[in-house]
């Protein structure tokens, strides 16, 4: 809780943590830690954090402990606490995660932590303004490699002893145990002993072919965005040597910890990645490379202030991949897939400013909730207009001197300030009250001024409150491009005389956070020459427009599949293209009538039938799979299956929805083709498809049962609820509610996010969508968990938009 945080932050100072791991069973692990630490007040009391300890004392005696803490009483000046734990290995990504590979029975155990889930795996402060170094040794299996946050030192027999680290907070703490596969190298940095920093990348055994094939570009990107961070950041990396990997069971995307940043397995693709897939690779290792100095090095005090570490990794993530690491696309990705789901989160009751109130974040709990789109997808696009506002040079002034101020320690949103304030005479201050302590996003509507002779004046008006530095394109009754200028909107509306008679797009360079309604001039030349706009960029910002549209309810569904129809044949850029589909199937699914369903379903498959017969090497991949998942032509599938050169992304895609249709009898022959883990998790999502009643209650069964990881659950969750099949899950609306409230009552934060995830996304009668709103709607009006009540107020505001 925060008050206890922030007083324990008080007193506590100079902690260093030594800590030896034994993972070698397989029942639980054992743990050996000496914390110490100085307090400014002695005599004075406070509390240590640890799920499972059995031996405690404090300076010698033994210290009481119950209920997760160690009580710390009558401190000295300097304090010595040493714990002897045996500690349960978890299945569901909080705490010691241990999974089995069923590709070779091989054994995994990762510390993937975060937020309040240390004390699960060593015993600590368990807050982000508390640092500690920390010395970490592990014996383990004699087969396996140990990555620690800190760079290994020795190994003697089956222990690893890894170099004392820098101070950093106790959420970032980690280590990966297992048979991996590695590919490593020594990356030059003139300030290391040597000129040199050891790297590498390390991925599960039954992955090597994926790794060894992508690893030339992993470690091309990674080189490539470390030398930008190292050049434009004028702090010097912060830790001894750089490890990424790609490890099973974790719940985020991936995770920053200090000088070994852990990624979802399932990134490492069994099947050729789609650009879309290859984009997010690159912007997210940028964006965890970015942690080691925003977020790592200097840390948010509390976690109001998350966003300091996510928007800018976030923003950073996008910026880099595109100027460092060659993927120029990455901006256009950002406004078809990332942005838009910050204009969805901002739509709905759960909103919160990006810099939250600090009393408002009164627990972990809450702040885990904050995690969200808010905080990456829209504190990302402020930022990116706040250095379009500002200007380069001046950001980057204010984040340097920011990181140089704090570096090993603590800042909030006033520090930051602070920091920018010091590089530019603008109001860095106002702009924050506008951007960063505001909910909700501006409208930038283009009206025509026809009271004067000649064509009419197109003039750009702000609904809201915040101020933009925008592009402003004209074009012709073609699409093709005139001209363009930038544009200060404020208060007072922007006459645009030179584009009178134009059509105009603003922020056609989409360098702000607003949603923008042309006129009905533009609009109509838009919708009838959108895929011959020249800029993929400006496309990708108009392609969301007519999403949102369609979403706001202006525009029909099948008015947007129409659009696609027209358009997005011709597309030739992979990113577009891609966004575009995934974007079709989201609005398909929640706001299509069933009886509309399969109509959607077909004019989408055929689109990507066409691009996959076109040819291009670019499209194809993204296009192959949705080909394989919408498709009602089952016999054109199984036809696809029996050849042996398909991708096996795009085998298993054919064999959910041959499941989906009624034909389940792939399902065992391509789970013996592919033993992998992403196999068994496609597996099980298609298992989850088949359309019986018989079926569907023994998935529900083992879904609600509290047995599966929580990938797993994923998968089944995924495949559970079918796109054509409302009326065999019409049952399982309400029940998803109470069996759902009932699991996440026994779960922790991660599974209470994995159940949200499984929330019904199928096209619903409207009958059904009430039913199902009212099930939740009462539901949370009692005691539901932090975590999923956040999760199902989303999923009821989203409901509301489609009634």
């Amino acid at each position: 809780m925060l008050p206890e945080a922030r007083e324990r932050a008080a007193l506590l100072t100079d902690v260093h943590t030594e800590v030896h791991l034994d993972l070698t069973s397989p029942e639980d692990f054992g743990v050996e830690a000496t914390i110490s630490f100085a307090c400014t007040q002695p005599g004075a009391s406070s509390f240590l954090e640890l799920n499972g300890g059995t031996d405690v004392t404090l300076d010698g005696q033994p210290a009481p402990y119950a209920d997760g803490r160690i009580a710390l009483t009558d401190l000295g000046a300097t304090n010595t606490v040493r714990v002897t734990a045996r500690m349960p290995y978890v299945h569901d990504g909080d705490g010691m995660t241990e999974v089995v590979d069923p590709a070779d029975g091989e054994r995994y155990v990762c510390a993937h932590t975060s937020m309040d889930i240390t004390q699960k795996v060593i015993p600590c402060f368990d807050q982000p303004d508390i640092k500690s170094t920390f010395t970490v040794s592990v014996t383990a299996p004699s087969h396996w490699t140990v990555i620690a946050n800190g760079r290994l030192a020795s190994r003697e027999g089956d222990t690893w002893s890894f170099e004392r680290t820098p101070p950093f907070s106790s959420y970032l703490f980690t280590l990966v145990g297992g048979p991996w596969v590695s590919v490593t190298w020594d990356e030059r940095y003139a300030p290391a002993p040597g000129g040199t920093l050891p790297f590498g990348w390390h991925a599960r055994a039954s992955q090597e072919p994926e790794l060894r094939r992508d690893a030339d570009e992993l470690r091309r990107i990674t080189s490539a965005c470390f030398q930008h961070y190292t050049t434009v950041f004028e702090p010097e990396y912060p830790y001894a040597d750089f490890q990424q990997v790609f490890a099973p069971g974790l719940n985020w995307g991936a995770m920053e910890f200090p000088g070994c940043v852990v990624y979802r397995d399932e990134a490492l693709k069994k099947g050729t990645p789609t650009e879309l897939e290859r984009e997010w690779v690159a912007s997210t290792i940028a964006h965890e490379m970015a942690h080691m100095w925003f977020g790592d090095l200097v840390t948010m005090t509390w976690w109001e202030d998350s966003w300091l570490n996510e928007s800018f990794a976030d923003f950073m993530g996008y910026d880099v991949a595109g100027t460092a690491a060659g993927y120029t696309d990455a901006w256009t990705s950002a406004a078809i897939t990332r942005k838009p789901a910050g204009y969805r989160a901002d739509r709905r009751r759960s909103t919160h400013p990006i810099a939250e109130d600090t009393e408002k974040i009164v627990d972990v709990d809450t702040a885990f909730a904050n995690f969200d789109m808010i905080t990456y997808a829209k504190g990302n696009a402020s930022l990116a207009q706040l250095g379009h506002w500002l200007g380069e040079e001046d950001f980057l002034a204010g984040v340097n001197t920011h990181l140089t101020a704090h570096a090993f320690g603590n800042a909030d949103l006033a520090a930051f300030l602070d920091s920018l304030d010091a590089a530019t005479d603008k109001d860095v201050r106002g702009w924050a009250q506008a951007w960063l302590r505001s909910t909700g996003f501006d409208t930038l509507r283009v009206t025509r001024d026809t009271s004067v002779d000649g064509p009419g004046v197109p003039v750009l008006t702000r609904e809201g409150s915040r101020p933009h530095r925008l592009t402003v394109s004209a074009y012709d009754s073609s699409m093709r491009l005139v001209d363009s200028r930038d544009v200060h909107l404020g208060d007072e509306p922007v006459r645009l005389e030179e584009f009178a008679g134009r059509v105009v797009v603003p922020n056609s360079g989409d360098e702000t956070f607003a949603v923008i309604r042309p006129d009905d001039e533009s609009w109509a030349a838009i919708t009838a020459g959108l895929s011959a706009v020249e800029s993929q960029l400006t496309r990708a910002m108009l392609w969301w427009t007519a999403v949102d549209l369609t979403e706001s309810q202006v525009i029909a569904v099948a008015d947007l599949v129409a659009l696609a129809d027209q358009h997005l044949r011709p597309e030739t850029h992979p990113v577009v293209f891609e966004g575009v589909m995934r974007a079709l199937q989201l609005v398909t699914r929640r706001y299509a009538a069933p009886d509309e369903v399969a109509g959607h379903l077909a004019v989408i498959a055929d689109i990507a039938r066409g691009a996959v017969e076109g040819g291009d090497p670019l499209l194809a991949p993204g296009a192959s799979r949705v080909l394989a998942r919408l498709s009602a032509d089952a016999d054109f599938l199984v036809d696809w299956l029996a050849q042996d050169d398909v991708d096996q992304s795009v085998r298993w895609a054919a064999v959910h929805r041959l499941a989906e249709l009624g034909d389940s009898a792939h399902i065992d022959v391509e789970a013996a083709r592919d033993q992998s883990v992403s196999g068994h998790h496609a597996a099980l999502r298609a298992r989850a498809a088949v359309p019986t009643a018989e079926a569907k209650a023994e998935t529900w069964a083992r879904l609600m049962g509290g047995e599966l990881g929580n990938h797993e659950f994923d998968a089944v969750g995924e495949g559970f609820w079918g796109w054509e099949q409302a009326d065999l899950l019409r049952p399982y609306l309400s029940r998803y509610v109470i069996d759902g409230l009932a699991l996440a009552r026994r779960s922790g934060q991660g599974m209470g996010d994995v159940i949200g995830d499984a929330f019904p996304q199928l096209p619903l009668t409207a009958e059904a969508r009430l039913e199902l709103r009212t099930a939740v709607a009462a539901a949370l009006e009692g005691d539901v968990p932090t975590v999923l009540a956040r999760s199902w107020n989303d999923s009821l505001d989203d409901l509301d938009r489609t009634l």
